[in-house]
């Protein structure tokens, strides 16, 4: 996993480039649609993305305040 990440996070916008690229020369008109598709897809893993980092600050928030106040006693 140590190379196969960096090598991932390098060919893959590479490869959109160029399959954008070859998509304008071939048939224009639907590299528009490819390029929608894909800043559609972009989006939802950026908004899962923050989510899940948005989730993640307030577990950490809440075990912190836990921590703080002490143990609650019933």
């Amino acid at each position: 996993m140590r190379i196969a990440k960096p090598m991932l996070l390098i060919s893959t916008p590479i490869g959109l480039a160029i399959g954008l690229y070859e998509a304008f020369r071939l048939a224009g008109g639907l590299a528009f649609i490819m390029l929608a598709l894909i800043a559609i897809i972009g989006a939802a893993m950026g908004m899962l993305v923050m989510t899940i980092r948005r989730e993640q600050a307030a577990e950490r928030a809440a075990a912190a305040a836990g921590a703080i106040a002490g143990p609650r006693r019933e």
